[in-house]
């Protein structure tokens, strides 16, 4: 109700503002209504068409805007945060570990998720006394992983004490860095290539995080 009282007030604002322009307008329209579609179609539709198309040609492959939904990222990212999502980076360079990236949920792919992407195909994982271990060393040089501690999970498939995990080709494991709070790879297993949207790297929202994300 007051969403709609608001809009309401602003279009009867801006009625009495331009008052002048739209008498105008209409009786232009009612003269020559066919010289004046044209005339609206250059002056508005074409310019708002071009833009609404390089908007979505953005959108689609450049650069896409999302919504942290849980806290399975804090302190990195928090719920309500809203990011940006380099799209066109890993077109042309793979991906990189320690980066969090943005992929279809492989569960239900109509969800999008965000982890922090720490081992590749081919590669062994394992998780040890909070740490992750990769082809048997530890990632103690890469601060935005060994700054975290990963939990063992004895009710998922793939978090157990003591377990070393074979990451199949073409896929990535994915580590929330709330781990306690994250479903991850420890839990619905790996990411396919093909699922992977792109790079988070700047959070825009709220103003007091405005930053690059690390």
């Amino acid at each position: 109700m007051e969403t709609w009282f608001i809009g309401s007030l602003v279009l009867l604002a801006a009625v009495i503002l331009f008052r002048d322009k739209l008498y105008s307008e209409w009786h232009a329209a009612r003269s020559d209504w066919r010289g004046w579609l044209k005339r609206m179609w250059k002056e508005w539709g074409e310019p708002f068409l071009i833009a609404a198309l390089i908007a979505i040609l953005i959108r689609t492959f450049i650069l896409g805007p999302y919504k942290i939904p849980t806290g399975s990222m804090r302190p990195t990212l928090l719920e309500g945060d809203r990011i940006f999502v380099d799209k066109i980076t890993y077109r042309f360079r793979p991906p990189r570990r320690g980066e969090i990236v943005v992929f279809k949920y492989p569960v239900e792919p109509k969800k999008d998720f965000v982890k922090r992407l720490v081992a590749f195909g081919g590669e062994e994982i394992e998780i040890r006394d909070g740490s992750v271990f990769v082809n048997g060393e530890r990632l103690d040089n890469l601060p935005q992983i060994a700054s975290h501690y990963y939990y063992n999970r004895s009710d998922w498939a793939y978090a157990q004490e003591g377990q070393k995990i074979k990451v199949p080709p073409s896929t990535f494991f994915v580590l929330g860095d709330n781990s306690a709070q994250s479903s991850d790879s420890r839990n619905w297993g790996f990411v396919p290539k093909a699922y992977l949207i792109g790079r988070a790297f700047l959070i825009w929202w709220p103003l007091d995080r405005i930053g690059i994300v690390l």
